[in-house]
């Protein structure tokens, strides 16, 4: 035990948090995997933080507003964002606290909205 009083027993975890650059929540940066939460778990947007191309911290810091869903061969759903300022895209996996009804409305919005009009199939 340290003699020192502003030290922490080691027994105390560490909670990284931020707060959503769109909504304000206070987010911990731990998912319920124990993997690393990339975006806010309510409305899913996050902060361009990190350079894709040259593998680095960005310094844009921009909102990256989540623009789709996508199935990896896994199975496991993964959330892409693109960057506001820039465009750069990215994807990060899905918690399994993220909002639930924002998914699902991002997961069948092509289907929703296809980029072709519907009528066609009547004609098949």
């Amino acid at each position: 035990m340290s003699n020192n009083p502003n030290s922490q027993p080691s027994s105390v975890l560490r909670t990284d948090t931020f707060d959503c650059v769109r909504c304000g929540l206070t987010v911990t940066t731990h998912a319920p995997d124990g993997g690393r939460r990339h975006h806010c778990p309510s409305c899913l947007h996050s902060r361009h933080v990190t350079d894709r191309v040259a593998g680095g911290p960005s310094d844009c810091r921009a909102r990256m507003n989540p623009i789709a869903i996508a199935v990896l061969r896994t199975g496991d759903w993964t959330v892409v964002h693109r960057c506001t300022r820039c465009r750069e895209l990215a994807a990060g996996p899905v918690s399994g606290d993220d909002n639930q009804l924002v998914l699902m409305r991002m997961a069948v919005r092509p289907l929703a909205q296809p980029p072709f009009p519907l009528e066609a199939f009547g004609d098949i």
